[in-house]
């Protein structure tokens, strides 16, 4: 562990593959010999880092060697850097394309294990005025009131909105009631002059644009 220790005070950290960062970061104070075999062996059994920090922290403690602080010690990491990730998407202030969206919401949704619905409330010229959370739910759905989007665009004078919302189950493909809300929120969004540009899925598999697909 030595030699990752000084590799990573002479190169920095972005020197070190993925299975020596996950070395330092399991190694104990009390014993760090066996801190790169585990390491071989976690990414061996989940395929990747994005993987194993995916895991809830119950699943995540039994890995053999594991243990519970250093469980913890993964997903304080994984969380510090989602946060830095969407702290520095909260610079962009429009949107253009469905790249746009995903490139600001993915880091919001990453890790995440239950589904969260979220509307980007545009200008005409496409800045973004807020960015609102509707609604939070469990793995499978989240309940959407459209009524209560629309009362929002209301709120902010917003001309335009963009629907996002997460599938912890990987899937990207649209559920029916996935396209039952679209259809509901563009509608009554078009009772008041505002339009419904785009509803984003985001999921660890990849993204889907109902406007992309013709479905808006």
């Amino acid at each position: 562990m030595k030699n990752l220790h000084d590799k990573l005070a002479s190169r920095g950290v972005a020197a070190l593959d993925d299975k020596e960062l996950l070395a330092l970061l399991v190694e104990s104070t009390s014993n760090s010999s066996d801190a790169m075999q585990m390491a071989e062996r976690i990414i061996g059994q989940y395929g990747s880092l994005a993987a194993l920090l995916r895991q809830p922290l119950s699943r995540l403690r039994m890995v053999e060697g594991m243990g519970l602080r250093r469980a913890e010690r993964l997903q304080l990491a994984a969380e510090l850097g989602r946060r830095v990730a969407a702290s520095s998407t909260g610079e962009m202030d429009s949107i253009s394309t469905d790249v746009d969206v995903v490139r600001l919401m993915r880091p919001v949704f990453d890790g995440m294990q239950h589904e969260e619905c979220w509307v980007l409330y545009l200008t005409s010229s496409n800045r973004i005025i807020e960015r609102h959370r509707v609604s939070q739910g469990g793995v499978q759905s989240t309940v959407v009131d459209h009524r209560l989007i629309v009362k929002r665009a209301l709120e902010l004078l917003s001309t335009q909105m963009i629907m996002v919302h997460n599938h912890p189950s990987g899937s990207t493909e649209p559920s029916d009631a996935d396209k039952f809300l679209t259809r509901k929120v563009a509608e009554a969004a078009g009772l008041f002059d505002i339009r419904l540009l785009d509803h984003v899925i985001i999921s660890s598999e990849g993204e889907y644009s109902f406007l992309r697909a013709g479905l808006l």
